[in-house]
C-alpha cells in the first residue's frame, strides 16, 4: 500500500481541514445515535427504537430532494456552516430539556427528523467540493480516506458514545456532540478555497438549467454514471439483506447473544477498512470501470461462502466481501466526481447517493420476508447472484472503454466528432 499517497494528500491544508471536520462529524453522529437510542429504549422500549430508526433514515431520502439543488445554487461553504450550527443547536435542546425535566419522547423523534433531513448536506457536499480542494490525480486517495473515515466512524462512534454514556450520562453525550458541530463549522470556515456557489464552466457549451431534469438527463445519458448507479443500487439490496440475515444467524442458527453478531459486524467493518485504505492509495487507471466490475463480481461471489451456516465460513465470506466491496465505493467516487460538471455536482451526488442508499431498506424487507419462512439458503443464493451479476455487465460494457481522469461527461460528448 502506498502510504505516501495519503501523506501527500494530508499535506494539503484545505483537504486536511475538511477531512478532520468530516471525521469529527461522523464520530459525533455515531455517539449521538447511541445516546438517543439509549434514552429511547429506557423511555419507549423496542417500539420506540423502531420509530427512532425511521425518523433518522427516512428523512435522508426526503431531504435530498431539497438539499441537492441548494448545493448547486448557494455557497457550499455557507451551507456546511449554517447546517452544522443549526443542527448543533437542535441536538443541544435534548440535554437542556432533560436537565430541566421537560424532555418528552417526541422531542427525540423531532430532533432525529431534523438530523435526517439535513444529513445529506455533508454526505453529498463532501464529494461535491473535493475536486475544488485536491488535484485530479489525488481524487482516488481523497475518496479512499473519506470511505475509511466513514467505515471507522461506524465502528468507533457508537462504541465511543456507549463509553461516554457509562462515564457520564446520555444527555451529556449529546451536549458534547453539539460542541463538535460548532468545531466542524469552525474548521470549514478556515478553508481557503472559495467553496462558493458553483458557476457554469462552459463544459457543455451552454448554461445549465436549475432543477432535477438536467441531472436525470446527465445520469441517464452517461453510461459511466448510469451503470455505476444501477449496479451499486443492486449491490446495496444485498447489503440490506445482510443487515437482517446476520442477526437472524446469531439468534436462530448459532443460538447465541449479541457477541456473535458483534463479531460478524466487526469482521465485515474491518474488511471494509482494509479495502478502503488499500484502494485509496492505488493510482487511478484508464481501466477504472473494468476494475469496479471485477471487484463487484468477486465481492458478490464470495457471498456464496455464507451458504453453509458455519461461523468460520461466514466470517471468511464477510471479511472478503468487505475487502472487495469497499474499493468499489472508492473507485466509483472518482468516476462520479470526474464525470459530473461542478455546477451539477451537488444535485448529482445527492441523487446518486439517495438512490443507492434507498436500496438498503428494500434488501432488508426482502430478507425479512424470506427469513420469516426460514429460507436462508435461498436468500443467500439470491443476494449473491444479485450482487455479482452487475459486475459481469460492467466488465462486458467497459472492457475496452477508457476512463479519462478530469474529463466530464459533457466534455466527452462535445469531443465526439459529428458524423454525416
Amino acid at each position: 500500500m502506498n502510504v505516501k499517497a495519503y501523506l501527500d494528500l494530508l499535506r494539503i491544508g484545505d483537504y486536511r481541514l475538511l477531512w478532520s471536520a468530516l471525521v469529527l462529524n461522523l464520530l459525533g453522529d455515531g455517539a449521538t445515535y447511541a445516546a438517543m437510542a439509549w434514552i429511547t429504549v429506557e423511555r419507549a422500549g423496542a417500539a420506540g427504537l423502531g420509530v427512532l430508526g425511521v425518523c433518522l433514515t427516512l428523512p435522508v431520502i426526503l431531504g435530498g430532494a431539497v438539499v441537492g439543488p441548494l448545493l448547486d445554487r448557494f455557497s457550499r461553504r455557507k451551507l456546511f456552516i449554517y447546517d452544522s450550527v443549526f443542527r448543533g443547536a437542535v441536538v443541544a435542546l435534548i440535554p437542556l430539556l432533560a436537565w430541566i425535566g421537560a424532555l418528552e419522547q417526541w422531542h427525540l423523534y423531532a430532533v432525529a427528523v431534523v438530523y435526517g433531513l439535513l444529513k445529506i448536506i455533508p454526505l453529498a457536499g463532501t464529494p461535491a467540493v473535493l475536486p475544488e480542494l485536491v488535484p485530479g490525480e489525488k481524487l482516488q486517495a481523497a475518496s479512499g480516506l473519506e470511505a475509511t473515515a466513514m467505515g471507522a466512524a461506524n465502528v468507533v462512534g457508537p462504541a465511543l458514545g456507549a463509553l461516554l454514556i457509562a462515564a457520564f450520562d446520555a444527555p451529556s453525550v449529546l451536549l458534547l456532540d453539539a460542541v463538535t458541530y460548532l468545531i466542524f463549522a469552525l474548521l470549514i470556515s478556515r478553508i481557503k478555497a472559495p467553496m462558493g456557489r458553483p458557476e457554469p464552466t462552459g463544459e457543455t457549451g451552454t448554461r445549465q438549467k436549475p432543477g432535477w431534469a438536467p441531472v436525470f438527463k446527465l445520469i441517464v445519458r452517461d453510461r459511466f454514471l448510469l451503470v455505476l448507479t444501477l449496479s451499486f443500487a443492486a449491490f446495496n439490496v444485498s447489503a440490506g439483506a445482510l443487515v437482517v440475515a446476520l442477526p437472524w444467524l446469531a439468534k436462530f442458527e448459532f443460538h447465541s447473544g449479541p457477541g456473535v453478531l458483534g463479531l460478524m459486524l466487526a469482521v465485515l467493518a474491518a474488511g471494509e477498512l482494509i479495502g478502503s485504505l488499500v484502494s485509496g492509495a492505488v493510482q487511478t487507471s484508464e481501466k477504472q470501470m473494468l476494475r469496479i466490475g471485477v471487484l463487484q463480481l468477486l465481492s458478490g461471489a464470495v457471498l456464496f461462502l455464507l451458504v453453509p451456516t458455519s461461523l468460520p465460513w461466514i466470517l471468511l465470506g464477510l471479511a472478503l466481501n468487505g475487502i472487495l466491496s469497499a474499493p468499489m465505493t472508492v473507485l466509483g467516487g472518482v468516476v462520479r466526481m470526474t464525470r459530473v460538471p461542478n455546477q451539477m455536482r451537488g444535485r448529482a451526488m445527492t441523487l446518486m447517493r439517495t438512490l443507492m442508499a434507498g436500496a438498503l431498506p428494500a434488501g432488508s424487507a426482502v430478507g425479512g420476508v424470506l427469513l420469516s419462512g426460514s429460507h436462508y439458503t435461498g436468500l443467500v443464493l439470491g443476494v449473491a447472484a444479485l450482487a455479482a451479476a452487475p459486475g459481469v455487465l460492467t466488465v462486458v460494457l467497459f472492457r475496452n472503454t477508457a476512463f479519462r481522469l478530469g474529463v466530464t461527461a459533457g466534455e466527452q460528448q462535445d469531443s465526439v466528432p459529428a458524423t454525416s
